[in-house]
């Protein structure tokens, strides 16, 4: 069970949370649940959605896991389908899924730095590249395709994309990364000028620097000591620590809430410990 941050009762709504296979999006997912929503939890992972949901409904709750690829648009759909037969319209729409990819990363910081047989900036493979831009923002682009129909035809829905500190200023080694997160923040600016006359209310969350078991080893030495670059993250964070993934969801409640927040769209909202306020010095 996770201690929810916000009384917000979401019961009778349909949520639907991609890359919920994901320990940030199993989450989200779990959170919505515990507030009372029907969840849909897709994820290209079908054991760890179904698994999710197999450990909700013993507590008590609705999800159902769906195997979803988000960028075929095909498949989508007959899930859409799916949810709509299972669950009903789609209320909120958590564009979770997303990610790098090691071919989409130099190895150096700085060009000046690279060493022989490393991968630099010009080592980098355009289809490692074209990966990540695809899975970041078409694989937000398309679900929203497909789920926002719902919403527009009843002219009332949200949708809440994940944006990242990347977006702000971008981290050195992951370029496609961050120019991939900061396309997310504009689309969200755009989708919510877009929906405006619709009911339809859209906005973004912008994690600052957790600890997952993608980047773990990035990190954490195996000691358990900071890395190096750790250490440079932590001194650039006005709070010293890591955010908590459960720290995520008092912004989310609070985005998706049409009481809270019914007049807030198109805004990205750091959840960083200070991260993008610090100039540094």
């Amino acid at each position: 069970m996770i201690n929810l941050p916000l009384n917000v009762d979401f019961s009778g709504k349909v949520v639907v949370v991609t890359g919920a296979g994901g320990v940030l999006c199993g989450d989200m997912a779990r959170a919505y649940a515990q507030a009372g929503a029907k969840v849909a939890a897709l994820d290209l992972n079908e054991e760890a959605v179904k698994k999710l949901a197999e450990e909700l409904t013993a507590e008590g709750f609705v999800c159902i896991g769906y195997k979803a690829n988000v960028l075929d648009p095909v498949a989508l759909e007959e899930v859409h389908q799916a949810v709509l037969r299972d669950l009903g319209p789609c209320d909120i729409l958590i564009n979770g899924a997303g990610g790098n990819n090691p071919r989409a990363t130099t190895d150096n910081e700085y060009q000046h730095e690279a060493k022989e047989g490393g991968k630099s900036f010009f080592d980098l493979d355009p289809n490692g590249v074209d990966f990540v831009f695809k899975l970041n923002f078409q694989g937000t682009l398309l679900p929203t395709q497909t789920f926002a129909k719902d919403m527009v035809e009843r002219k009332c829905g949200n949708i809440l994309n994940i944006s990242s500190m990347n977006a702000y200023i971008p981290l050195t080694k992951i370029p496609a990364y961050s120019a991939a997160k900061a396309g997310i923040s504009n689309f969200t600016q755009w989708l919510a000028t877009h929906f405006a006359g619709t009911g339809i209310r859209c906005n973004a969350i912008a994690p600052g620097f957790l600890v997952s078991n993608q980047n773990r080893a990035l990190l954490f030495n195996e000691d358990g000591t900071p890395t190096a670059r750790s250490a440079k993250i932590l001194n650039g964070t006005p709070m010293g620590r890591f955010v908590d993934s459960e720290e995520l969801l008092g912004g989310l409640f609070f985005l998706t809430d049409d009481r809270a927040a019914s007049a807030i769209t198109g805004v990205v909202l750091p959840i960083d410990c200070g991260c993008a306020a610090y100039s540094g010095v």
